[in-house]
């Protein structure tokens, strides 16, 4: 493995980064990794954090000790919105230090670690730090999901430049078929992205999550690892 933990973020919320991050935590699994997967902080829920429990689902196993324990996801808070103001309202601050340090003690155990972001990449975790800072600290590799919802093609294309503009390293664009309300837009878009990122960043990885869904012994490493 050339990396303990991968971060993944999307274009913004309700891309299905939650779904994809499940997904290739249990084709990676299936090619022998120990994997597990974590998320940076979790809003508008209590107890275990709800995408925790739906990557398990995903994953086609149980809870862990680490997820009952808030490890996987050390910060939940019951505001539905932006950390930086779920944790106002919450009255308990997040501490990037604590996230840190959490995460480091997953990566003794696990082979690898996919840490799902909150939002997109420029969520800010408090009134001072974004996400994607969390990022750059721990010069992490990113895989950034894209959706078909429309608006999608602007949201991905100003994501891959923000990344390029702020040294980040980003490894595997995955065009998420979600929700496919209108296919026709849903395959343009498609279409457009895996031709743009061929000509102007050939260096970046472009998976359709139908390719994940279709292949169990997925060749994930050769992707984006």
């Amino acid at each position: 493995m050339k990396h303990k933990q991968i971060f993944i973020s999307g274009i913004d919320t309700d891309c299905g980064k939650t779904y994809i991050t499940g997904l290739l935590a249990y084709h990676i699994r299936k090619t022998g990794v120990n994997c597990i997967t974590s998320k940076l902080v979790q809003t508008g829920c209590t107890g275990i954090a709800d995408d925790i429990i739906e990557h398990r689902r995903i994953m086609e196993m149980g809870l862990l000790p680490e997820d009952e324990n808030g490890i996987t996801c050390p910060f939940v808070y019951s505001f539905p919105a932006s950390p930086h103001l779920s944790s106002e309202i919450d009255q308990r601050p997040f501490e990037i230090e604590k996230v840190s340090e959490m995460f480091s003690s997953l990566q003794q155990k696990y082979e690898l670690v996919l840490l799902e972001g909150a939002g997109g990449l420029a969520v800010p975790l408090t009134n001072r730090i974004l996400s994607s800072e969390y990022l750059k600290e721990n010069k992490l590799p990113l895989v950034l999901v894209s959706s078909s919802k429309l608006g999608s093609i602007n949201h991905t294309l100003l994501s891959i430049d923000y990344c390029m503009n702020n040294n980040i390293e980003l490894k595997t664009v995955v065009y998420n078929q979600f929700p496919d309300d209108n296919k026709k837009i849903a395959n343009s878009s498609y279409e457009f992205l895996k031709e743009f990122i061929t000509q102007n960043h050939p260096e970046l990885k472009f998976i359709h999550s139908n390719d994940l869904q279709k292949n169990s012994v997925f060749k994930l490493a050769n992707l984006m690892l």
